[in-house]
């Protein structure tokens, strides 16, 4: 399986070998954007076997009706990230020269 220590040992060294304070950003971004993105994904599939497993039961499917809007929500803040990344780098891009 794909733990969290396997994802680090591979995306931390990446950003180590950045030469630039942009270049160490980029490689904290990826780590971290990869890392929201697997959590995500985990998320989703959960709330879907959790709604299948329920079959039918009220309070169950309560549960996983919370679990897809929790999946949902970070869905939208990794997507709100990578903009406001992007935007903050196209905004400091000219000032800092990179």
């Amino acid at each position: 399986t794909l733990s969290l220590v396997s994802i680090l040992a591979f995306c931390l060294p990446m950003a180590a070998m950045a030469v630039t304070a942009t270049g160490m950003a980029e490689g904290v971004k990826k780590t971290a954007v990869t890392i929201a993105l697997a959590l995500v994904v985990v998320g989703w599939v959960v709330a879907g076997i959790m709604y299948l497993v329920a079959a039918g039961n009220p309070a169950k499917m309560q549960t996983a009706k919370t679990a897809f809007i929790a999946a949902i929500i970070g869905t939208i803040l990794i997507i709100i990230a990578e903009v406001g990344y992007d935007s903050i780098k196209t905004f400091l891009n000219p000032i800092l020269g990179s």
